[in-house]
Order: C-alpha cells, then structure tokens, then sequence
C-alpha cells in the first residue's frame, strides 16, 4: 500500500486537546466506514514518526476526516493538534482495516459503544448512516471523562432522531446542570440503551483496551452472542 500526499483544507477544534483535520486526498480509493489510516511525519533531519489514525468522515464524503486527541508526550498528535495549518501536506496511506466496518447491507440493529477517542470510528458509522437515511436502528454509548471532553457535542444532538439514539455517560467531573447519565459503562447501562440479545444486534466497540474488554465481557454476560460484538483497541500511545 502506497503512501499518499494529502493537503489540509481545513482545520475545525473539537475539544481543548482534540482537532478534526479534513483533507484533500487524491487518488483516495474510498473507505468503508469503521476503517482507519496511518499518519507519517518526517522531519528535516530524516527521522520519521507514524501512527493510526480512524477515519471520522463517512463513505463518499468530499474530504477524509481525521480527528485526533493530543497526547502531550506524544510523536505525531501534538503536531497535527497545535502545529498542522491550512495548506500543510501530509503523508498517509489507508484505508486500514476490513473487521471493524459497519456496512449500509447489514439491517439488524446496531449498538456503537465508544470510549473516549474511540468514539471517531463510530462517528463514521453513524455519519454514514444518516447520510443513507437507513432505517435499521443504531444506538451509540458514549463514556467520556467530562462534559469538555465530548467529542461531536453538537453533531451528535443532531444525528438523533426516529432511527439514531445517543447516550452519553461522564465518567469523572459532571457539572449539577448536566442532565445525562454519570458512571462508567456497565451492564445496567449497556441493557438500557441497547437492544435484547434476543434482537441479534450487531456491536461495536472502540476505546482503551481495558474498556473495550470490560464492554466486551458485559455484553457476553447480558447474552450477547461474541461473533456479534465487534472490538477496536488502542494502547496509552495509540494516536500519539
């Protein structure tokens, strides 16, 4: 797989720490939505740094979307968050990846649970899912630290309706006006805001490993059957 050349065209902050880069991509070959990219960047002395990156924007959107969260200590991501302009060039190449894909064909229901920045290849599910007016139900769970650092806050209010739901728990500090649900995803949380094993739904989930294992066990012990619950991990230097 060849690396490509991309051009920002635009630069949009998300939270504090995190930034959406859209690029302009020729010869892009298209992605599937849940797919992801590899980022290099080269210095001028020839040392070079790569690291994954989900794609956020769906199937057949103008531009690829990359959405990343700066990690202070961190190679790649606090350059594109602080240093990255309009007009930079950036080399990648994708699309990665063929397991962790939600396709338009598929009509059971779908449970996205996402963990922090693992909420950006579900954004791409649910981004596609709109954008196709489907009528196969999808629910995301979405656990971030705080109110500051929800990623899509206003997107996602906007995503809901007849066919879309979204509940979003904080984990640590939640300011009295908050209104949504407090604590960690668990069990009770996931069979509230999902579907019954009975309904066969198709999940995915995409966060820190010890999340995604912990969603992944609870689902399994509520009844899900494992060949439907997709995972997507990513370590302490994931998209750094």
């Amino acid at each position: 797989m060849r690396w490509l050349v991309t051009t920002v065209a635009e630069t949009a902050p998300e939270t504090v720490d995190a930034v959406s880069l859209r690029l302009d991509v020729p010869d892009w070959p298209g992605h599937r939505a849940g797919q992801h990219v590899d980022v290099r960047l080269t210095a001028e002395d020839g040392y070079s740094a790569q690291r994954s990156f989900s794609i956020a924007s769906p199937p057949g959107a103008a531009r690829l979307e990359l959405t990343v969260v700066r990690i202070d200590d961190g190679e790649v991501s606090p350059y594109l968050t602080t240093v990255v302009e309009v007009g930079d060039q950036l080399e990648l190449r994708g699309p990665i990846g063929g397991y962790f894909v939600w396709e338009a064909a598929d009509t059971r229901p779908v449970l996205l649970v996402g963990g922090g920045s693992g909420v950006v290849p579900l954004m791409a599910m649910l981004r596609h899912h709109a954008a196709l007016n489907h009528q196969a139900a999808m629910q995301l769970v979405y656990s971030a630290r705080t109110q500051h650092d929800i990623l899509y806050r206003d997107e996602l209010d906007r995503l809901v309706d007849a066919h879309r739901a979204v509940t979003i728990t904080l984990t640590r500090q939640s300011p009295s006006e908050w209104s949504g649900r407090r604590g960690r995803v668990d069990s009770d949380l996931l069979s509230d805001s999902g579907w019954p094993p009975t309904h066969e739904p198709r999940c995915y989930v995409c966060g820190p490993t010890a999340f995604v294992e912990a969603v992944a066990n609870d689902l399994v012990a509520i009844g899900h059957e494992a060949a439907n619950v997709k995972t997507e991990r990513f370590g302490p230097t994931g998209g750094g």
